[in-house]
């Protein structure tokens, strides 16, 4: 009999209003069913959104060091169940248990993060025009936050969204990506035992078109932070500026590693074979589109594919697996899909197929793909494939490769692989991402520092690092006049005016 899993509401756990439940299996292995879990609907979004009322009129009052505290604590958990955790995400999500530690790990860093921050959620004091007068700015929480968040780091991206709301003193309601439940789960349990208040921390499981849009059109949740396609996102974006909600998006990308005559080849093929198969290729940040200047190109390609054969494909949880399987059929059947669009528009040199053979065919394997001959505004070189997929692009100077890199619709990450600081910092100007990095892959986050992108990748907020602190509280203008009497700013002021 498999686990039946409950929605966490009001401090409690509790069943789907609905009475019905989805299934979540392993991708790497379908007949493994992980459990079931509650596809609930709009009645357990409200009763979630009146929870998360109730727990917020105590938490917005409790001092933000406090508040940091327990997110502290939060971080002493994860690590004591740092193992636990990744080998639950592996089984349900497919990436190498190695990948999912490292997502633990950064849910930890940004628990950490999160605490110290309880005690710098600063304002400013600014002197007044005016005698006798004080003048300063506060940072105050907002309300109830609705969370929604994808498959592919299923422990770190709702502790991006998760920590910093909490920090700010709002409540939350967090719906996570179908796919990945448990992993949730398991980090609801852990800010249970932490001691987050009733209320403050909401789960309701569900499905996207169900759930989350519940959860978006909902009047009474101020504040909705999204990640996912930019399909959705688009969706999403319309509906908040309807109903005049603070929104975050972080969404699609189509991210190129361009790589110069002089750089240090070893390191740039280590970079994208990291960069374009890890996590089979299903990050925002992923390593898409490989640059290569015409001087090294022939030689670089010949030395990747190389490399690329001999990456092994298994369940994560195997001894010495490179690449896990994708998330589900209809993710498969989208890469198959373009393994046929790049077979008519450019030069299939690996992969292309699906994956079979021995502990392969009970999952959503395909082989990792490179293609060559790929051209600037084809598809393959423009549409988000998120998954195992290469494409290669030739180039002759570093200005057709930043052309080429900025021609998309996308800008979250980039990557330059060169030995001159003069083209380093060119990449640092010039390149339309909002993440550039210098002889490392397109992919890899660090907590304290923002995260996200530009044009259709996202719209303007950050994920992590300081900036997101400013997104989930708002600020507030306090004035306390001790003059004793009536003062007329600008009016009284107006001699002192220079104007």
């Amino acid at each position: 009999m498999a686990d039946q899993f409950k929605n966490f509401i009001g401090g409690e756990w509790v069943a789907p209003s609905t009475g019905n439940y989805f299934e979540n299996r392993n991708p790497a292995r379908q007949s493994d069913l992980i459990g079931l879990f509650p596809r609930s609907g709009r009645e357990d979004v409200d009763r979630a959104v009146a929870a998360a009322k109730k727990g917020f009129e105590e938490w917005r009052l409790t001092p933000a060091p406090a508040r940091g505290d327990i997110l502290r604590k939060v971080g002493d958990l994860l690590t004591e169940r740092k193992d636990e955790i990744a080998k639950a995400a592996t089984r349900e999500m497919g990436k190498t248990i190695q990948e999912t530690r490292g997502d633990v790990q950064e849910g930890i860093d940004t628990a950490y993060y999160a605490g110290v921050e309880g005690r710098r959620l600063f304002g400013k004091t600014v002197p007044s025009e005016l005698r006798n007068k004080w003048a300063m700015s506060v940072r105050r929480p907002i309300g109830v936050c609705g969370l929604i968040t994808p498959f592919n780091f299923p422990l770190a991206i709702p502790t991006w969204k998760m920590f910093p709301a909490l920090v700010c003193g709002n409540s939350v309601i967090i719906k996570p990506a179908e796919d990945t439940p448990h992993t949730v789960a398991l980090l609801v349990e852990i800010l249970e035992e932490a001691g987050i208040p009733a209320g403050v921390v909401n789960l309701v499981h569900g499905l996207g078109e169900e759930v989350g849009s519940a959860i978006v059109e909902h009047p009474e949740i101020p504040v909705i932070s999204f990640t996912g396609s930019t399909d959705v996102g688009s969706i999403i974006g319309a509906q908040c500026g309807r109903m005049h909600k603070r929104l975050s998006l972080e969404m699609g990308g189509k991210n190129a590693q361009i790589v110069m005559p002089d750089a240090d080849l070893d390191l740039a093929i280590d970079g994208v074979l990291w960069g374009a198969f890890g996590t089979t290729g299903q990050r925002c940040t992923a390593t898409s589109r490989l640059l290569l200047h015409t001087d090294i190109h022939d030689e670089f390609v010949e030395r990747l594919i190389e490399r690329a054969r001999k990456l092994k494909l298994g369940y994560g949880l195997e001894k010495d697996v490179d690449v896990g399987p994708l998330i589900h059929e209809a993710s498969r059947t989208k890469v198959e899909e373009y393994f046929e669009i790049g077979k008519q528009e450019a030069t299939l040199v690996l992969g292309g197929e699906r994956a079979t053979g021995e502990g392969l065919d009970d999952g959503f394997f395909v082989q990792p793909t490179i293609f060559v001959d790929v051209k600037p505004g084809s598809r393959l070189a423009t549409e988000e494939i998120f998954g195992p997929v290469l494409s290669v692009i030739r180039f002759s100077e570093l200005d057709e490769a930043i052309r080429i890199n900025n021609e998309v619709k996308y800008g979250l990450s980039s990557s330059l692989y060169t030995r001159d600081s003069v083209s380093s910092f060119r990449a640092f100007q010039d390149l339309d991402n909002g993440i550039t990095y210098v002889n490392a892959p397109t992919i890899g986050a660090e907590a304290h520092l923002p995260f996200g992108g530009v044009k259709q990748t996202g719209n303007g907020h950050r994920e992590g690092g300081w900036e997101v602190y400013e997104f989930y509280s708002e600020t507030k203008v306090c004035y306390l006049d001790y003059s004793g009497k009536l003062q007329r700013a600008q009016i009284d002021n107006y001699d002192a005016s220079p104007y």
